[in-house]
Parts: C-alpha cells; sequence; structure tokens
C-alpha cells in the first residue's frame, strides 16, 4: 500500500490529523464561491507531475467526478465544510475544477407546484 493510499482516520479514534494539517494551516478558501449549494465538478483534466495533490485532494477529485454540491461532499468526505472549502480552493486554483453557484430562489419552480407534480406521481 502506497502511503497516498493511507486513510487519515482511525476506525475508533476518529481523526488521527487534524482539519487545520490538511489545509496547511489555512482558514480561508481561496474563492469566494464556495457556497454550501454551489456545484463541483472535476474538469477531466489530470494533474500534472508539478501538481501539488496531498491525498485528500485526490480523494475529493473522485468525490466530483460528477458535479455535487459542496454540502454533500463535505458529507461524505466526513470532513468540516470549512477544509473542504480551502481544498476545493485548491483544486480549483489548479484548474482541476469547476464551481457553479446555486441557482437563485426566483428560478426555482414554486413550492405548490411541486407539490402537485408530487402528487401526480404518487396518483401513478
Amino acid at each position: 500500500m502506497k502511503d497516498d493510499d493511507v486513510e487519515w482516520v482511525d476506525e475508533e479514534a476518529g481523526p488521527v490529523v487534524r482539519p487545520y494539517a490538511m489545509t496547511g494551516g489555512r482558514t480561508r478558501a481561496s474563492s469566494s464561491s464556495f457556497d454550501l449549494l454551489a456545484m463541483a465538478v472535476a474538469t477531466g483534466v489530470p494533474a500534472g507531475p508539478g501538481a501539488n495533490l496531498g491525498s485528500e485532494h485526490r480523494r475529493l477529485l473522485n468525490l466530483v467526478r460528477r458535479a455535487r454540491p459542496i454540502v454533500e461532499i463535505a458529507s461524505d468526505a466526513g470532513l468540516p465544510v470549512g477544509v473542504i472549502k480551502v481544498l476545493l480552493g485548491d483544486l480549483l486554483d489548479q484548474g482541476l475544477i469547476l464551481v457553479r453557484p446555486p441557482l437563485p430562489a426566483a428560478s426555482m419552480p414554486p413550492e405548490s407546484l411541486l407539490k402537485e407534480l408530487i402528487s401526480g406521481l404518487r396518483a401513478l
């Protein structure tokens, strides 16, 4: 097993490495585009040999092979949202992911329409 494959979590004790260590002590993302509902997706551009990717960065790239909201990525990674934002900021800076802002509330269908749709589907 390579060092890159080792998870920094102990099943019984929890995280072995504190979250701030994963981010190099950084607490803020390099971009302000990381709303909890923003969608992140890998660009498909492989990291070159000069890319500075840790095991957590590679793990996040695997999690965003398809577009997913930031909050879901944090949940699946089992890491605090603040840590995820910093790590995703690193990936964004290297052009390895794209981040799309969430849809504005005005472009969402009204709740009454969604309820009617659900009722119609249940009736089928």
